[in-house]
């Protein structure tokens, strides 16, 4: 049976009823495809290819069983505008995480599966421990204090699914988990891939905090998840080494120099030295008085000197494994990426241009 699919992908492409039925041409009518969504009429073989052909995924995917499901999904910052884009966003990520999960099996991957720290979930009663939580964590996982130059692929390879999808400026992330069956549930992070590097990191570290954090009912957990963030990406002995323990003013030269450091937004920086009592009320206030003069603190936020979009590339590398090694076709493996054969050939045959570092 294929309702489940069919309504998945058909949420995913943004097509009603009516619009599904148009695009192909109305070989049949909305009303059959809504019995085929409840798998109460099945179509023949015309109609499911033309199906698949239209809401861009193959007849295999329609016809596939996979029991795969998310839990908790949840939208930060602002609510999703609608329900409907809410389906839009679950089905599509349902979709690129059946892809993923599907190519580390195939392959046999090490971190096909996430293990969170020992010391997880850390109990949160104050913000001071959402301080304590992120030296924890990177002293867990051997990071020491230095800036993490690409936060994307370090938590993918600690069993964090990263994808980036075209969300509008009320959406800065979205973090759920996946679960196939009575299997262990994986956690992935959703990035918009429309704003700058530096939100996007933020909200990588962000939804870290959510997923590692336990925190008690009287603490917002917004507040403390981004606590969490600034701390793990702004160690306060870096920052005390760098920028002091006590400052009346500075000069936005130096907060730019720090922000190519660390990754983060000047903004981010600001928040983090007043929590940390490096800047005083005054310059803080002064500080933002400045950027929202500038027009920094409105959507699509265009602070200078912007830092690069980090693209998660562990999926793409064991794509590519899969096909060097046997595993799957090439046909198969442009399925996978959601490219053309002759897409994939392309790429196979040049080396990717590589951007400037994230940090300098």
């Amino acid at each position: 049976m294929i309702g489940k699919r069919l309504s998945q992908a058909r949420a995913s492409a943004g097509l009603s009823l009516r619009a599904l039925a148009d695009k192909i041409d109305n070989l049949v009518s909305a009303q059959a495809i809504s019995k085929y969504e409840r798998d109460e009429m099945m179509p023949g073989s015309k109609i499911l290819i033309a199906m698949a052909r239209a809401l861009g995924v193959t007849e295999e995917y329609l016809v596939s069983q996979s029991d795969l499901r998310l839990e908790g999904v949840e939208f930060r910052k602002k609510a999703i505008t609608s329900q409907k884009e809410e389906a839009s966003v679950a089905a599509t990520v349902l979709g690129e995480i059946e892809r993923y999960l599907e190519v580390e099996d195939l392959v046999g991957a090490q971190s096909a599966s996430w293990t969170p720290p020992s010391e997880a979930p850390f109990m949160v009663r104050d913000f001071s421990d959402a301080e304590y939580a992120a030296t924890s964590l990177r002293s867990s996982w051997n990071l020491g204090t230095e800036p993490i130059p690409n936060l994307t692929e370090f938590l993918e390879e600690r069993g964090v699914k990263v994808l980036r999808l075209p969300f509008s400026d009320n959406v800065a992330g979205v973090m759920c988990k996946a679960r196939r069956g009575n299997g262990a549930a994986v956690p992935v992070v959703i990035i918009n891939q429309n704003v700058n590097g530096e939100r996007q990191r933020f909200t990588l570290a962000h939804e870290l905090g959510h997923l590692i954090l336990s925190v008690a009912h009287d603490v917002d957990e917004e507040k403390a998840s981004h606590r969490f963030a600034s701390a793990f990406l702004m160690p306060r002995e870096v920052l005390w080494a760098e920028v002091g323990r006590s400052r009346t003013s500075i000069s936005i030269r130096e907060l730019f120099q720090i922000k190519q450091m660390f990754g983060v937004s000047v903004q981010a920086i600001a928040y983090r030295c007043k929590d940390l009592g490096i800047f005083s009320e005054t310059l803080h206030r002064n500080l933002f008085k400045y950027f929202n003069d500038q027009g920094w603190r409105r959507p699509p936020f265009p602070e200078p000197n912007p830092i690069q979009p980090e693209h998660p590339k562990r999926f793409e590398r064991l794509c590519y494994r899969a096909m060097s090694e046997g595993l799957v076709s090439e046909a198969k493996a442009a399925e996978l990426l959601g490219i053309t054969a002759r897409e994939l050939f392309g790429r196979m045959d040049r080396p990717e241009e590589i951007s400037e570092s994230v940090l300098t």
